[in-house]
């Protein structure tokens, strides 16, 4: 997900604003050229730092976040499914299977195609004996084999 500012990335994860600042500052978040962070990789980058620092800073809190730490990670977990579903609904998302059934019988159709022109050329092909004909004929029924792929909406 991407966010327009490093406050609304601040306020997304339960931070202050000078301390997202400050992970900019030093590198660790790095800004996309527009001043937008990409969440993904701010979370990747930043983090697991800020978790060592709070177990460096209050040592009971080893291996479990804060309240409002936790309810931050939620929330932005659950914004990214929200996000996910809506996508999917509007037709942004589709079934990765759907789309490898779909490839795949573009594919056949594309082979069959184009395995046919043998047989319905051999006969005419076997009379001609200008090569330059012979060579338009073929170039014609590829051609139309790739066309008839084109124009198909499966």
């Amino acid at each position: 997900m991407i966010v327009k500012s490093a406050r609304a990335y601040a306020k997304l994860v339960g931070a202050s604003h000078t301390a997202v600042n400050n992970a900019i500052k030093q590198g660790l978040i790095k800004p996309l050229p527009d001043g937008s962070i990409d969440t993904e990789q701010a979370d990747a980058a930043w983090r697991p730092r800020v978790q060592r620092n709070a177990v460096r800073a209050d040592p009971k809190s080893v291996g479990s976040p804060d309240y409002y730490t936790a309810r931050a990670i939620r929330e932005h977990y659950l914004a990214r499914l929200a996000r996910i579903e809506f996508d999917e609904k509007v037709g942004k998302l589709v079934s990765r299977d759907e789309v490898q059934v779909a490839a795949f019988t573009k594919a056949r159709t594309v082979r069959d195609n184009l395995l046919n022109i043998p047989d319905r050329l051999a006969a005419v092909l076997a009379a001609e004996t200008d090569a330059d004909k012979v060579h338009k004929i073929l170039t014609e029924e590829i051609r139309k084999a790739l066309d008839d792929l084109a124009g198909s909406s499966d």
